[in-house]
C-alpha cells in the first residue's frame, strides 16, 4: 500500500506536524507513505514538492487578491477565509500516479484548488480527507465561531462586512463544494471526536463517510527529561515554577491569550507569594507583546523550530496552560503531556479529550479567567503532582503513539479501498 500525504507545508502549521508525523508513523509501521508539499522545509527524500513553477506564488496571492476584494479592502479576516479558487493540477505528478490512496491534509492558501480536489477524485483513486479544522465542512471559514449555518447552508458568513447576505461569497463556495462532494466519495477524518461530531452536522458532508482518528506523536522524542538540566539550557529559573504557553503566534485572539493574562493576574492577586516564586515562559511569536500585560516575570523564548528545544522548553515547564477559544486536537498539549507536563485548558473543542480533568489536568469552564487560574493553582499545589504528570504520560501512550494511530489509519485506507472496489 502507498499513501500519498499532501499538505501545503512540510513543518509550518499543526497539521503540517501532523502530516509529517503521520508520514514517520506510517512508513514505522511498515507502510509506504510520502508527503507533497507547496512548501519543502527540508532535504528529505520522502517529502516531494510541487514542480518549480511561478504560478505556485500566483495562486496564493490570486486567492487572496479575491478574498481581499470580497472583505471590501480589509486585512481583517484576511487570512481566516479560503475560497480554494486557484491550485495546482497533481494528478500527472510520478509521486501521484504511484500512490494507491490519496490523504489530502490541509491544502488551502493556493496548495489545491477545488478544480483540483475533482481532478484528484475523477482519478478513481480512493481519497481520505484529515479534518485539521472545519474548512471542509463549512463555505469558506476554518472555524465557526458559533454560527450555525453550515448544518443547513453556508450564507451570511459573519466573517464578510456587515455579516455578509443571504447569497455571498460563502454561499458561492459552498455551491461549489456541495456540487463536488455530490458526485464523488471521500472518507473523512476528524483529529477529535468533537470535530467528528461537528462534521456530521454539516449538510456539506451528508452522505460521506465520517470518523475520528487523533494525530501522532513520536514519543521517542516527545517524553520526559530532567527538568532542571532543561532549565539550565535555556537560561531559565532552576529554583521557580514555570507556566508555559506556548502558541505559533500568541497575539491570535483564538489562542485565549487576553483569558490567560487575566487568570495570571488573578493568580497574582490571590496568592501573592506567587509573585515571587512562579514564572511565565512563553513560546511562540510575539511573546514580547504582551509580557508587560502579565502580573509575573516573563521569559519571553520566541518561535522556535529546533525540536530539540521545544522538547526542553516543554520538559522546563511545571504547567502548560491553552485557554484556546475554539480548537480541535492541539499538538501543544499533546507534547506537553508526552514530556510529563499536566496541562490546563477550557472545556472546547477537542481539549476534554486530552485533558482528564484532575487526573493529568484541569479543564476549566469555558471563558472563565477565575476557573482557569483555579486550575492553574490546583496543578502547582497538587501534592501529589508526580502522579498528575505519569498520568499525562500514560494518556499519550495509550492514545497518540505512533503504532496505535498508524494502525487506525490503515484501517481507514482499507476500508477507502473496499469501497472503491466496491463502486467498481
Amino acid at each position: 500500500m502507498k499513501i500519498l500525504i499532501v499538505n501545503t507545508s512540510e513543518r509550518t502549521g499543526g497539521a503540517a506536524v501532523a502530516a509529517n508525523r503521520l508520514m514517520k508513523a506510517l512508513n514505522n509501521s511498515g507502510v509506504k507513505a510520502k508527503m507533497l508539499v507547496r512548501d519543502k522545509e527540508s532535504d528529505t527524500l520522502t517529502v516531494a514538492q510541487l514542480p518549480k513553477s511561478p504560478m505556485k506564488r500566483w495562486h496564493f496571492l490570486w486567492e487572496r487578491l479575491v478574498v481581499f476584494c470580497h472583505l471590501h479592502f480589509s486585512k481583517q479576516h484576511l487570512f481566516e477565509i479560503d475560497i480554494a479558487n486557484a491550485g495546482t493540477d497533481i494528478t500527472n505528478m510520478r509521486e501521484f500516479q504511484e500512490a494507491d490512496i490519496i490523504h489530502l491534509h490541509w491544502i488551502n492558501q493556493g496548495m489545491l484548488s477545488l478544480n483540483s480536489i475533482r481532478k484528484i477524485l475523477r482519478s478513481g483513486k480512493p481519497v481520505v480527507w484529515t479534518m485539521h479544522d472545519i474548512w471542509p465542512a463549512t463555505g469558506i471559514c476554518h472555524y465557526t465561531r458559533g454560527c450555525g449555518y453550515f448544518k443547513t447552508a453556508c450564507k451570511q458568513c459573519q466573517l464578510l462586512p456587515g455579516g455578509g447576505s443571504a447569497n455571498d461569497l460563502s454561499t458561492a463556495i459552498w455551491n461549489q463544494k456541495q456540487k463536488l462532494l455530490s458526485e464523488h466519495h471521500i472518507s473523512f477524518v476528524a483529529c477529535s471526536k468533537w470535530l467528528e461530531g461537528e462534521a456530521k452536522k454539516s449538510a456539506l458532508l451528508q452522505g460521506q463517510h465520517i470518523c475520528s482518528v487523533p494525530n501522532p506523536i513520536d514519543t521517542h522524542i516527545y517524553h520526559p527529561e530532567d527538568k532542571q538540566q532543561a532549565r539550565q539550557r535555556l537560561e531559565l529559573p532552576t529554583d521557580k515554577r514555570i507556566i508555559l504557553f506556548v502558541s505559533q503566534r500568541v497575539t491570535d485572539d483564538r489562542k485565549g491569550m487576553a483569558y490567560f493574562t487575566d487568570a495570571i493576574n488573578r493568580l497574582a492577586e490571590q496568592h501573592p507569594e506567587a509573585r515571587e516564586n512562579m514564572v511565565i515562559a512563553i513560546l511562540g511569536g510575539h511573546a514580547e507583546d504582551v509580557a508587560p500585560q502579565l502580573a509575573l516575570p516573563v521569559y519571553p523564548l520566541g518561535y522556535v523550530n529546533d525540536e530539540k528545544r521545544i522538547v526542553d522548553v516543554y520538559n522546563a515547564a511545571d504547567v502548560f496552560v491553552l485557554p484556546s477559544l475554539e480548537d480541535n486536537l492541539p499538538n501543544t498539549i499533546m507534547e506537553a503531556m508526552a514530556c510529563g507536563v499536566p496541562c490546563v485548558g477550557f472545556r472546547v473543542g477537542g481539549i476534554p479529550e486530552m485533558i482528564d480533568h484532575q487526573k493529568n489536568g484541569y479543564v476549566a469552564r469555558f471563558r472563565d479567567a477565575d476557573d482557569l487560574a483555579t486550575g492553574i493553582n490546583w496543578v502547582l499545589s497538587n501534592t501529589d503532582y508526580a502522579q498528575l504528570s505519569q498520568q499525562a504520560v500514560h494518556q499519550v501512550n495509550m492514545s497518540y503513539s505512533q503504532r496505535s494511530v498508524a494502525s487506525r489509519y490503515i484501517e481507514v485506507y482499507n476500508q477507502a479501498m473496499a469501497y472503491k472496489h466496491y463502486k467498481i
